[in-house]
């Protein structure tokens, strides 16, 4: 059953019932969709996930949503900061809520984000790893200015993250891709960068990618968990 939290979603539960809570899979969206995009894809995903896909708090039209506005100018595109920081607090607080609100592990968050989503995955994933398990980032932008203080560094050693992105991307460039790598490459992570012949879109080639990295992430965890003892 659905809850009724602070952010509208959608759920996939976990095919069958495991001895141990499963892990979370929250699914963010882009610019100018809603929570039932990515949840397309939920048939896709392995079914040890408890699967849940955001709808973005600010309202751009009928069933169109984000998580900050942008603005064309003749400089380029301009973020609402203010909104991008607001959003990033309200997205922590929902995970929290969904800790509390549905049986699912604590220490098992896997963040799922496309375009504006991805940013705004990385940006937390930057000020609050301890709160991740894992990270995937399609067709994004490194959030530079959207948060005020990064974790450090050592508290990201080790994070599984994977980044994909279209050579042709019209709407971000392939360069924002590897301007992501390349930033992330400077710190501690474990990360997995892949580029695929395609647009700003999710790709059956990679689709079936990031599908594969998140079954091997999800299995090398429970590894690490029974070999610990956890």
């Amino acid at each position: 059953m659905i809850k009724k939290l602070s952010l509208t979603h959608l759920v996939r539960e976990p095919a069958a019932q495991a001895q141990t809570a499963p892990p979370l899979l929250l699914l963010l969206h882009g610019i100018g969709s809603n929570e039932a995009d990515l949840f397309g894809l939920s048939a896709q995903l392995d079914e040890r996930f408890f699967v849940v896909s955001v709808r973005a708090p600010i309202v751009l039209g009928p069933g169109a949503f984000g998580w900050f506005n942008i603005e064309f100018t003749p400089a380029g595109l301009v973020a609402d900061l203010v909104q991008a920081r607001s959003s990033l607090g309200l997205l922590a607080h929902f995970i929290d809520e969904l800790l509390a609100a549905y049986p699912v592990d604590p220490r098992g968050v896997y963040l799922g984000g496309f375009s504006q989503g991805a940013m705004m995955s990385l940006s937390l994933t930057l000020t609050q790893p301890d709160k991740l398990a894992g990270v995937v980032a399609m067709s994004g932008r490194f959030p530079a200015q959207l948060f005020e203080q990064a974790a450090a560094p050592a508290a990201l050693t080790g994070l599984p993250i994977l980044v994909t992105h279209g050579l042709y991307d019209p709407v971000l460039p392939i360069q924002y891709g590897r301007e992501i790598r390349d930033r992330l490459t400077a710190l501690p992570v474990a990360l997995t960068y892949r580029e695929y012949p395609m647009g700003h879109e999710v790709s059956l080639a990679s689709l079936q990618a990031v599908t594969g990295w998140l079954s091997a992430t999800l299995t090398a965890a429970a590894a690490a968990k029974a070999a610990h003892g956890a």
